[in-house]
């Protein structure tokens, strides 16, 4: 008999899933400051050298850990058959089940930023790479229908809606209420696209 937790034997991608499982659950309960490498190995169920060989510091593992969670659970895309009814959905999915998960990240963040000397901008790259937008789908559909041209519109109308919503989320770290998402894609959002496309169309 042991006092030591029994040590599951993993390789490859699975182990690498299953540290950066407990890392992240680690994260949430304890939250970036209390965090160690060691309880993310006690958590994991393996040794502290495992976790040392891939991350070489706490930051690395808790920017993994955020971006592997931010991976694994992707919000569905939807096709409602319009750009606004598709913008509403999206948000309102991102709403749901980023709403907790922006909390976490958002208590990390100071930490992760005193600690890695990154900056705000930095840290982000960092945890989203080079992963698409979630809207680029809808974009794309919401173009060949006419709806907005790719070719005219400005990166920084398309990214508004969510920016915003971000921004919602990280004062609050409570979810965005409906009539708030709402005006952002029917008073800002779609009225810069219809702009931009060069007709002005009622709401859809």
């Amino acid at each position: 008999m042991t006092d030591q937790p029994h040590r599951q034997r993993r390789r490859g991608e699975e182990l690498e899933a299953a540290l950066l499982a407990a890392a992240w659950d680690e994260l949430v309960e304890a939250g970036f400051h209390r965090l160690t490498m060691e309880s993310v190995a006690a958590r994991a169920r393996t040794g502290v050298a495992v976790l040392y060989r891939r991350w070489p510091r706490k930051d690395d593992l808790v920017i993994a850990a955020i971006a592997y969670y931010g991976r694994t659970h992707p919000v569905e895309i939807p096709d409602t058959g319009s750009l606004r009814g598709d913008m509403l959905a999206l948000l309102g999915s991102v709403n749901d089940a980023r709403s907790s998960f922006t909390a976490v990240v958002t208590a990390a963040f100071t930490g992760l930023l005193a600690s890695t000397g990154l900056s705000p901008a930095d840290v982000r790259a960092r945890l989203l790479g080079d992963r698409p937008m979630w809207s680029h789908d809808i974009f794309r559909r919401a173009h060949e229908r006419g709806e907005l041209d790719l070719d005219k519109v400005p990166p920084a109308v398309l990214s508004m809606p969510f920016d915003l919503m971000r921004h919602d989320l990280l004062m609050t770290l409570k979810p965005v209420p409906a009539e708030r998402l709402a005006s952002i894609v029917d008073e800002l959002f779609l009225p810069l696209v219809a702009a931009y496309r060069g007709t002005v169309r009622s709401g859809a």
